[in-house]
């Protein structure tokens, strides 16, 4: 009965990973189709994508803290019912703003449920299993970036782009019915703490107006609201130090190993989430294909992340995590340098050359950092840690696709994208790529001074 019961629990922790990484990733192919039904222009429709990952850096942090007191299964439940609401609603949408609003909404639940899904593994699962089931969690993020391109391809060159919207809600119902039915337990491991409001209230704010401000740099506004932004999260560290029960314990930072490998994971997902887009971009406006063509060649980094990373991750057990991670980085930024040359007349050969070095880049970089970590705190720290990598991921995707707004807006103002301006969108890719590769510099860079500090990594075992 109890191996019935993991079952359940990893299932579920698997199909909710799957599809959160397969809407947030998979609409990238949606995007073209959106815009031109609703008539965005190149700005709004970057913000697609971008309002997602916004919300979620938003709400990742106090979603931790929250799930831990009022319980995991009622925070996931909640988590996968919200990510229901915005996914059907998204599919209904009349309008732009109806259809970004439900865009929020997804983030919202999707926040929730990468916190609550990994924690219920970790809670409800054996010891002895814990590893295995969490290796399926982690198998369900990586097929969902490998699948994600051809499937919602497909499904928008063939059924229209809400077809991408019909496709989840089936199976979010399913865990909704298996959570109400199979899982009958509840965990809170902070039912004694206070909600820190106030923290929460700074951090989420403060993240909000910096990747707003962010997209729009080249306005005063933008400039003003980026600095606020700066200001509040500076003044959410040291309110955070004075905090017994703190939405975020800041003192983690004081360990070298754990603040460089963070900032190599926020460098070098800035560097690399923009590529899918711009790649995109690039088939379906200046080389002129279709959403499934340019999803079949998308599928080939994530294939290659997804053979790679876990191999990483065994050999980070022998050999130091960051001297892997850093080699990683050097091979995507190699990739990345490639690109800041593509434009119409580039041969495809050397496009795809650039994917697959861009997916061993990031294949040798993710686990190990990942392990890096994790394994640089106390045991007891490990759900703030994940939180901590969580938060890095979410707002290094989230500024990486500001950065496209912000060059975008900036080359070609409120233009649509289309492929009569095709010069335009390579000049706008190539500054981009140019600004990724020094990113994934500072990532090489971060993941060297970590291998230099005298602290030590925790390998302690509960």
């Amino acid at each position: 009965m109890k191996i019935e019961f993991e079952t359940y629990v990893i299932f579920i922790s698997f199909i909710t990973s799957f599809f959160a990484v397969f809407l947030s990733n998979g609409i990238i192919i949606g995007v073209p189709a959106i815009a031109q039904d609703f008539t965005m222009n190149n700005v709004i429709q970057n913000w697609i994508p971008t309002i997602f990952f916004l919300v979620v850096a938003v709400f990742t942090v106090p979603a931790g803290q929250i799930s831990g007191k009022f319980g995991v299964k009622k925070s996931l439940l909640s988590g996968i019912s919200v990510f229901l609401i915005g996914s059907i609603g998204a599919s209904l949408a009349f309008s732009t703003e109806s259809f970004l609003i439900f865009r929020i909404i997804q983030g919202v639940g999707v926040a929730f449920l990468n916190v609550s899904a990994m924690a219920m593994v970790v809670q409800a699962v054996k010891p002895q299993n814990r590893g295995k089931a969490l290796g399926f969690t982690v198998t369900g993020v990586y097929l969902a970036t490998s699948l994600s391109p051809v499937i919602c391809g497909f499904l928008v060159h063939n059924l229209g782009w809400r077809s991408m919207f019909y496709f989840v809600i089936p199976f979010l119902v399913l865990c909704i019915i298996l959570m109400i039915v199979k899982i009958p337990q509840e965990w809170k491991t902070y039912q004694h703490d206070t909600i820190d409001k106030i923290g929460s209230l700074l951090y989420g704010v403060g993240i909000l107006l910096f990747i707003y401000g962010f997209t729009s740099l080249i306005t005063t506004t933008g400039k003003i609201l980026t600095v606020a932004g700066i200001i509040l999260l500076v003044i959410f560290a040291a309110y955070e130090l004075r905090q017994k029960s703190p939405v975020f314990n800041m003192n983690l930072f004081k360990n070298k190993k754990f603040t460089s490998s963070n900032i190599a994971a926020l460098c070098s997902y800035l560097a690399i989430m923009v590529v899918t887009t711009i790649l995109n971009y690039h088939f379906q406006y200046v080389r002129n294909w279709d959403a499934q063509t340019s999803g079949i060649i998308l599928i080939i980094t994530p294939i290659i992340m997804a053979i790679i990373a876990p191999n990483a991750g065994k050999l980070s057990d022998k050999i130091h995590p960051q001297k892997l991670a850093a080699i990683g980085m050097a091979i995507a930024s190699i990739a990345l340098a490639i690109l800041t040359f593509l434009n119409a007349t580039t041969p495809i050969y050397i496009v795809i050359l650039a994917m697959i070095l861009q997916g061993i880049g990031m294949g040798l970089f993710s686990s190990p950092n990942m392990n890096a970590i994790m394994s640089s705190v106390p045991p007891k720290d490990a759900p703030t840690a994940s939180a901590s990598q969580a938060t890095m991921r979410t707002i290094g995707q989230t500024m990486s696709l500001g950065l496209l707004t912000l060059i975008f807006a900036w080359i070609m103002g409120n233009l649509e994208l289309s492929s009569k301006y095709a010069g335009m969108i390579i000049q706008s890719s190539q500054i981009i790529c140019i600004i990724c590769t020094f990113a994934c510099i500072l990532a090489i860079f971060a993941s060297l001074i970590g291998i230099k500090s005298a602290d030590k990594f925790n390998t302690q075992r509960e």
